[in-house]
């Protein structure tokens, strides 16, 4: 216990830390008395073992300063002078370091029990000791609201929940595509639009119009060349449809993806590939003995010169039926017998052009390329594959978006028909075979995944997670 303080007070200093036993923490009102008013009584010792403090003897403080609270559960003292009390205490323990009490915060007694932890601001020395017993208060009804305003706040604050990113699909976000495909096709509208302006004022301009009277985009074929379309080139077209879908994809994946699902080992030996590469070479070896039959067929039946030009005037009329497409007046359609120019020049590119070409650059990339010819692969160096192998894929997409829209632009049904159908009549025979078509097709696109494939994949080599 502490003798009742007098009205004077000095700078705080917190009591040693060393001689604080541990009690709870009383608190009773402030009072002013001197130290002859009330005898000096003893209470437990400061030390275990050791005689009840004060010490026999010693006399009370002159002065005793009001305390403060100066953190949770520890008190400070502000002694006016050194006293005898003190001495003894010296001598008895070792010195300990004062904590000051400008650096901790005054807190009223009634306020103690709400305070939080010792702030990491506080000395050692008070807050690794016990709480200090004391037998007079150190706050006024007065100065509890002021000091419980000062007292840090304990109410508990709800977590913010950060916002969840954004989900990425390759590298933007939903929105950012539909935007930039927004974007693309107001440009593209706008760009027609110009361009289909552009097209009528070229028309206008002298010898235009007798250029367009002398070649009204095709010419005559060969007396010998058949109509119609036979069964074998509607099976061809039908499996090109199929296989150059799932190549594409597949491609695609090859070429994006970084992490494979699976890996394909063949059972000869050799290096592991990833199952997307596996199934994409897969397609490429059926796509080209489809196409190789096509051609096969194509010449031995002489319908080569559907699609093959047989007359120098393929290019005035290809580039007369070319201004009538732009105009949006657009040739006349008789593909049942005869393809128009531009027609023509468009489908030998992709079957004696851009077929081959993808067929050559593949097969340099793929497995099946003798790796140890140096001087075949010096002279065909893979780099080069590369860079002619992705646009020829670019070629094929912008060339089947162009055509299925011409297909459906110049009379559906009919067109339809011939190719689905094999009759020039129309109805709706063609169409619904086409639809079936674009079924199967999806449903291969939908069934090339791992668990699909794997099973597939195992009857020619090893399948492997990694």
């Amino acid at each position: 216990l502490v003798a009742p303080a007098t009205a004077a007070a000095t700078p705080a200093q917190a009591i040693p830390a060393a001689t604080r036993p541990a009690a709870p923490l009383a608190t009773a009102p402030a009072t002013t008395t001197t130290a002859a008013a009330t005898p000096l009584r003893r209470g437990l010792p400061r030390v275990p073992g050791g005689e009840p403090w004060p010490l026999a003897g010693l006399a009370p403080s002159a002065a005793v300063a009001p305390t403060v609270q100066a953190a949770p559960g520890h008190i400070v003292q502000a002694p006016a002078r050194a006293t005898s009390v003190e001495h003894a205490v010296a001598e008895a323990e070792p010195p300990v370091a004062a904590a000051s009490a400008q650096e901790a915060p005054v807190v009223p007694a009634t306020t103690v029990a709400s305070v939080p932890a010792v702030p990491a601001s506080a000395p050692a020395s008070a807050s690794s000791s016990g709480p200090v017993p004391t037998a007079t208060a150190t706050a006024t009804a007065t100065a509890a609201p002021a000091a419980a305003a000062a007292a840090p706040s304990v109410a508990a604050q709800k977590p913010v929940r950060p916002k969840a990113e954004a989900r990425l699909y390759g590298s933007r976000t939903l929105g950012q595509w539909i935007k930039l495909v927004l974007i693309f096709a107001a440009g593209a509208v706008a760009a027609a639009g110009i361009l289909v302006l552009a097209a009528r004022g070229v028309t206008t301009l002298p010898g235009v119009p007798a250029f367009l009277d002398r070649y009204p985009g095709e010419y005559s074929l060969p007396e010998t060349a058949e109509p119609g379309f036979p069964w074998w080139a509607q099976w061809s077209h039908f499996l090109n449809i199929f296989l150059i879908a799932l190549i594409i994809r597949s491609g695609y994946q090859v070429r994006t993806q970084q992490k494979p699902p699976a890996f394909w080992t063949p059972k000869r030996g050799g290096k592991k590939i990833s199952i997307n590469l596996w199934l994409h070479q897969s397609l490429d070896i059926l796509w080209l003995v489809n196409g190789l039959v096509f051609v096969v067929l194509l010449f031995a039946s002489g319908h080569w010169m559907r699609i093959l030009p047989t007359s120098w005037e393929v290019f005035p009329n290809a580039l007369s039926a070319l201004l009538q497409y732009i105009t949006l007046d657009w040739p006349v359609e008789n593909g049942w017998v005869n393809y128009n120019s531009l027609q023509q020049l468009m489908y030998f590119i992709v079957v004696f052009v851009a077929a081959p070409l993808a067929a050559i650059t593949g097969v340099r990339m793929s497995e099946f390329w003798p790796k140890n010819t140096k001087t075949l692969n010096r002279a065909y160096p893979i780099e080069l594959a590369r860079a002619v192998h992705f646009p020829t894929m670019l070629f094929f997409v912008a060339f089947i978006l162009v055509h299925v829209f011409l297909v459906f632009a110049t009379g559906a049904l009919r067109n339809l028909n011939h190719m689905f159908g094999g009759t020039d009549a129309v109805n709706w025979a063609g169409f619904w075979l086409f639809a079936a078509a674009i079924a199967v097709t999806a449903a291969g696109w939908y069934a090339a995944r791992p668990i699909v494939l794997a099973p597939l994949a195992r009857l020619f080599g090893k399948v492997s997670s990694r």
